[in-house]
């Protein structure tokens, strides 16, 4: 299985493609999509949008997994996120790709064994677990965070850890 994972945000979106299996994963690529606070919202998620094509066209994910929508205390925050999601999510629906969605706190469980763990847990399981040569940028390590959960839902194994859901 190929997975693109996706933590969506107006100004850094976070992307990571796996491939293989919960036990045997393979980095494909990650990175994270910065787009200047000089841009207006639309600008910044049609770049969202057009980079997640490409690499959609470039890794021919077989599934597309994201972060679910997360408590913000302002409504501002969450409907600029709610935005970058929607541009994630019209990426991956152009391609006919299947999107699951996981809670923030079943990834954190899944990668690090506690929901509540920070950003630098985080990014420090993802590359330990990933036999990565340096730590990720953090919205990145989420990305590879969210893959891994994602590997993981699909083990049979291991998929009564974490809610599956098809957004």
């Amino acid at each position: 299985m190929r997975v693109l994972a996706i933590d969506p945000a107006v100004r850094n979106t976070g992307y990571a493609v796996l491939e293989g299996e919960a036990r045997h994963p393979k980095v494909l690529t990650y990175d994270v999509i910065s787009i200047p606070s000089r841009l207006p919202q639309s600008a910044a998620l049609s770049a969202i949008r057009t980079h997640l094509v490409n690499v959609i066209q470039t890794y021919q994910p077989d599934e597309v997994a994201v972060e679910g929508i997360i408590y913000v205390q302002s409504h501002q925050t969450a409907i600029s996120m709610g935005a970058a999601r929607a541009a994630a999510l019209i990426a991956a629906a152009d391609h006919g790709l299947p999107v699951y969605e996981y809670a923030p706190r079943k990834i954190k469980m899944a990668v690090v064994g506690k929901g509540s763990a920070d950003k630098n847990q985080v990014a420090f399981m993802v590359r330990a677990l990933l036999g990565l040569a340096e730590t990720p940028p953090p919205d990145a390590a989420d990305a590879l965070a969210i893959a891994l959960a994602h590997l993981q839902a699909a083990d049979p194994l291991k998929a009564k850890l974490l809610d599956r859901r098809l957004v």
